[in-house]
């Protein structure tokens, strides 16, 4: 279920609109916004964002805004990696990328290139099939 916006919260910003990777929410400034539930690839941008706490996730909770400074960023651990680069295929704005083969290592290894481009949707944590990649605040990176 797609991330909705709530008429009588949303003041037309258009924060939402510019974070949302998918191109799902539509609205100009000052005017309602709505999101496009067939666009939305329920990454949850927009909700941590918004100012008004205009957006519900698709299990209807309202979204809290979180400074970009505290999002969420991926940690990879090259020992479990495979390289199979499902990550970097799943990431909505394309902040990871493919190392170079070094060393032993026949292969490159996945890693954050565009640490701002990053939304921390989790999308790439939650796709690695041998859990090489957590989430972390900055802080404790």
């Amino acid at each position: 279920m797609p991330y909705t916006i709530m008429t009588e919260a949303c003041k037309g910003t258009t924060a939402c609109k510019k974070i949302c990777p998918a191109d799902a929410i539509k609205g100009t400034q000052k005017k309602l916004h709505t999101v496009d539930p067939v666009l939305c690839i329920e990454c949850g941008a927009c909700g941590k964002v918004c100012a008004n706490a205009a957006i519900k996730d698709s299990l209807g909770n309202i979204c809290i805004r979180v400074k970009r400074s505290e999002w969420e960023k991926p940690q990879i651990d090259n020992k479990k990696c495979m390289s199979c680069n499902l990550c970097i295929d799943i990431c909505p704005v394309a902040c990871l990328a493919l190392s170079g083969a070094m060393g032993k290592n026949k292969h490159g290894r996945p890693y954050l290139k565009d640490d701002k481009a990053c939304i921390g949707c989790s999308f790439c944590a939650l796709e690695c099939p041998v859990d090489a990649i957590v989430m972390i605040p900055p802080a404790a990176g």
